[in-house]
């Protein structure tokens, strides 16, 4: 019983993983699988989060600093204590703490407009993380259309052979009845070579393409997979085109390298601003808190006894009238506690300080200088995204244009072809002609559609383009 318990589980296990690996990709699970494991992506989102840093870090800059110090010294032989601002000839211990904190209150604006550039700069970047994921998505839907196109011709190359296949066996029996020559079966046989020949190369040209998409979607050596075919509708001759200008405008206001490039200059401006800043003063508050121990230290110790009279001092020179005595005493002495001197030797600073740049060397014009530059470059690359995307559109409506004339074109020459061969085998089937012709209408007609699926699929790629330059997500 337990025998069968586990035939049964293991077999429900292996036809679930054969399942799962049965499962065919669509166009839309292609371009989520690849742009979440694409490495340049993930590149691309480690500069997102660099960039966020960078913003994160820009605003915290306008918090005062807290900074705390702490040392512990040893002085041997005569040196002047810090504490006591007494000279020891002995041995030293002391221990110095310090709390400092400081606030810029003015810096020409350096602050505030970096914050503005970093957060123009993150910005910028989640548009190049949307222009990456784009980028793999067109190439995604190119090798996805790729595959699709190659099974068709497939399925055209597989329906020649059949139908030489057919004619070979036919030719057979009439030419073993002795109804036609010989020439003209071993023409079939030839038609069928070839056409299986060209089956093969098709079959390897759909192999290609699914490595071509299985590299771009990352995977590796042992996994295997199949996409899903979607119907794709015969695309309407009377499709009709947005204007270019108007998808143009469309693209500027939606596509992520348009906006990072504007968001890079406007960055750029707030660049040249922070650069202007270092001409500015600057005004900085700041804080100290600080305090210590000494061994060198001493305080009188009343706990020990009263002080004890020593004798009398003559106080003055000793050339007034009449001496005046003062008593002297000893006094008991002893070290201070740590926690009491910590709290004895306290001290607390207060300063606004003020800091005008006069000459740094030229530091303040090679930046500013250098920022506009910086500046005019990126105004540059803006204009030269905006060009360069007009020529784009521009070309990618000229190539729909050219796909749905060109489709036109197949349809006419596909409805020819299969009235031409129709006649051409109807006259072949009662030996009006021989195999050459019959093999060259064939081969019209296989071309012929062969151009028609091109045509298709062209055009829906070309659609496709208009679409993505108009922000509308690649779907089939």
């Amino acid at each position: 019983m337990c025998k069968i318990i586990l035939i049964l589980f293991f077999s429900s296990l292996l036809l679930s993983v054969n399942l799962t690996a049965q499962e065919k990709w669509s166009l839309e699970k292609c371009i989520n699988y690849a742009t979440e494991n694409n490495i340049q992506v993930k590149m691309q989102d480690l500069s997102v989060n660099n960039a966020n840093a960078a913003y994160f870090k820009s605003k915290m800059s306008f918090l005062p600093n807290l900074n705390g110090s702490a040392s512990q010294n040893y002085s041997l032989g005569r040196s002047i204590d810090a504490l006591t601002n007494e000279f020891a000839e002995n041995n030293v211990r002391s221990n110095n703490f310090s709390v400092s904190s400081s606030l810029t209150l003015f810096n020409g604006l350096q602050n505030v407009n970096t914050m503005k550039q970093n957060y123009l700069n993150f910005l910028a970047s989640t548009e190049d993380l949307q222009k990456a994921k784009n980028d793999i998505s067109l190439n995604i839907a190119s090798a996805f259309l790729q595959i699709l196109f190659s099974n068709e011709i497939v399925y055209v190359a597989q329906n020649q052979v059949e139908l030489s296949k057919q004619q070979v066996d036919r030719n057979k029996k009439l030419y073993e009845a002795g109804s036609i020559a010989q020439g003209n079966y071993l023409e079939m046989q030839s038609q069928l070579a070839s056409d299986e020949m060209q089956l093969v190369n098709e079959e390897n040209q759909l192999s290609m393409s699914y490595l071509i998409l299985k590299q771009l979607l990352e995977l590796g050596f042992n996994d295997t997979f199949e996409i899903e075919k979607p119907l794709i509708p015969d695309p309407e001759i009377s499709f009709s085109f947005s204007a270019p200008e108007e998808i143009f405008q469309e693209a500027l206001q939606k596509l992520p390298q348009i906006r990072s490039a504007e968001l890079k200059m406007k960055s750029a401006g707030k660049g040249l601003e922070v650069a202007r800043g270092y001409r500015s003063p600057r005004l900085i508050l700041s804080g100290v808190y600080s305090t210590g121990y000494s061994s060198q230290r001493q305080s009188v110790d009343v706990s020990l006894g009263d002080p004890v009279l020593s004798g009398y001092a003559v106080d003055g020179s000793g050339n007034q009238l009449y001496a005046v005595y003062s008593p002297g005493y000893n006094y008991n002495y002893t070290t201070p506690s740590f926690n009491r001197q910590l709290k004895d030797n306290k001290s607390k600073n207060l300063s606004i300080s003020l800091n005008i740049p006069i000459f740094n060397n030229w530091q303040a014009n090679y930046s500013i200088g250098s920022a506009k530059i910086n500046a005019l470059n990126s105004k540059y690359s803006y204009d030269l995204a905006k060009n360069q995307l007009q020529k784009e559109i521009q070309q990618a409506y000229a190539d729909a244009t050219a796909a749905l004339k060109k489709y036109t074109a197949a349809k006419k020459s596909i409805t020819a072809s299969q009235e031409s061969f129709r006649y051409v085998q109807q006259k072949f089937d009662v030996g009006m002609i021989n195999a050459v012709d019959f093999n060259i209408a064939k081969n019209n007609l296989a071309k012929a559609s062969s151009e028609l699926i091109k045509a298709k699929y062209e055009f829906v790629f070309r659609i496709k383009i208009l679409d993505f330059y108009r922000g509308v997500p690649i779907k089939l």
